[in-house]
């Protein structure tokens, strides 16, 4: 959802100055045409002076918000271009593949291992649409929502059951993220942890190394619960770790990408984690390779801590929940 801001607030600042402008070029002549004739008295030309260096400095403070104003505008058509091209990308290719499929389908016979793989693809594409789709539906909703509706959430079986499903839409085994956990809950909506959490999973696998592997672990620190999660991948340059956190931000080119998005995983994550009284920070990982996402979010303390990995996560008896 692309908010549209009013021109208000600029076209003014852009009057103002051009009547301070004008006031200052007739107060220069005044003052010019004054010095040629003796004024009654000296003070009303020192009056006028600094009426003039007043004006003048008006005029150069104006100057310098309209030039701010401009750079911002212009970093948010870029974003807002980022955005259309992004999403025209994550419509267009999906759209296209199943066009293709089903036209051969449809044209000639195939065999049932065909039909079979040709159907394992539609269906990648048509949850790739979906995600699109939730993404889309998930910044939507960020402005409308309240604490209204939050409980105490434990975040370990939470965590697992994100996990779980990123491994599954991946098609990936369930080793590749380890969930080492301690006890730990907040207080929250379900639904805004699950969206924050399964952005950061998705990005950590999307952007991991050719045999992906992402660590999660839950702490208690200083009444904060710390989740981190790290990935194997290539890591983000320290001077794009703030920026990567805008809306519609996406590192690199629309038409170079590697990997799927739209820009806004992570600005949904920002704003939940915000809304939530909590921070969100990426950092490197030292020595080893890839990127640590850190959410911290206020404690709601529990009496047992213990380590769960996602293997044992999925059995009803040691996570107290059904699997799914």
């Amino acid at each position: 959802m692309i908010t549209r801001k009013s021109l208000g607030w600029p076209i003014t600042l852009g009057v103002i100055m051009i009547v301070l402008l004008v006031a200052l070029i007739v107060g220069w002549v005044v003052v010019n045409v004054s010095a040629g004739v003796s004024l009654p008295n000296p003070g009303v030309y020192w009056a006028i002076l600094a009426v003039g260096c007043t004006f003048f400095t008006l005029l150069l403070v104006g100057v310098v918000l309209y030039l701010l104003l401009t750079v911002k505008a212009v970093r948010l058509n870029q974003r807002q271009s980022n955005f259309i091209d992004s999403v025209t990308h994550e419509l267009k290719s999906p759209l296209a593949s199943l066009k293709l499929y089903l036209q051969t389908l449809t044209l000639r016979p195939v065999n049932a291992q065909q039909q079979a793989e040709f159907h394992r693809f539609m269906l990648q594409d048509v949850e790739r649409l979906d995600s699109l789709i939730d993404h889309l539906l998930d910044v939507a909703r960020l402005d409308r929502q309240t604490g209204a509706d939050a409980e105490q959430v434990a975040l370990g079986p939470l965590l697992t059951m994100v996990a779980e499903t990123a491994c599954r839409r991946y098609r990936l085994p369930l080793e590749t993220i380890s969930l080492p956990l301690e006890s730990a809950s907040v207080l929250a909506r379900p639904a805004d942890l699950e969206m924050i959490f399964r952005n950061i999973i998705d990005n950590a696998i999307k952007y991991s190394g050719e045999t992906p592997r992402v660590e999660i672990s839950v702490s208690l620190q200083a009444e904060q619960v710390v989740t981190r999660i790290a990935d194997n991948g290539r890591g983000i340059p320290a001077k794009l770790r703030r920026k990567m956190f805008g809306r519609f931000v996406r590192l690199g080119s629309e038409l170079q990408r590697e990997q799927t998005g739209t820009g806004l995983g992570l600005y949904i994550v920002r704003t939940l984690v915000k809304r939530l009284h909590g921070t969100v920070s990426v950092s490197d990982r030292g020595e080893l390779p890839g990127a640590a996402f850190e959410v911290r979010l206020p404690a709601v303390r529990t009496n047992a801590s213990e380590g769960v990995s996602l293997e044992d996560a999925n059995r009803p008896e040691k996570r107290g929940v059904k699997s799914l």
